[in-house]
């Protein structure tokens, strides 16, 4: 059996005239318009958001925007887990207190070939996607991921006998 996805071909000087295989762009779709966080947010707001929005998690941005961690619901457990066994109130804790400064970034030349097997080999469920002077130009999950497979025109199958 033969599997050919969808792709075009395009030269590229590095295979001396002969063409490769180009696939969909991240950027079809990566969501844009992220919702952020400062680290000196209180952790109330991004409990609030996260409920609110049906996100489950989002980057911290340092006051130059700069990428720094990033927060999801799984930290935002801690808060329960330190209010009962250390009895700490729940107001004034800060973001950077329960962020996470291990996350992923792709490039956003990436194509969606390229971002699938980054996720086989990582147990991120979402990349940030950075520009080429790391600049947060968007974040792609595995879910918009599956998306990517909807869209994609129907896989041929050809028997070989």
């Amino acid at each position: 059996m033969n599997f050919k996805p969808k792709f075009e071909k395009k030269t590229d000087q590095n295979t001396k005239g002969g063409s490769v295989a180009t696939y969909e762009s991240v950027t079809a779709y990566m969501a844009k318009d992220l919702i952020t966080f400062s680290p000196d947010d209180e952790i109330t707001l991004v409990i609030d958001t996260l409920l609110s929005k049906r996100i489950s998690g989002a980057p911290v941005l340092n006051e130059k925007q700069e990428i720094v961690g990033v927060i999801d619901d799984k930290d935002c457990l801690h808060i329960l887990v330190d209010s009962v066994y250390h009895n700490l109130p729940l107001r004034k804790r800060l973001v950077s207190t329960y962020m996470t400064d291990v996350y992923k970034t792709i490039s956003i030349d990436s194509d969606i070939v390229d971002v699938a097997n980054e996720f086989l080999k990582a147990n991120f469920k979402r990349f940030l996607v950075v520009n080429h002077n790391g600049k947060l130009m968007g974040q792609v999950s595995r879910r918009d991921i599956l998306k990517a497979i909807q869209t994609v025109n129907q896989t041929n199958w050809q028997n070989q006998e």
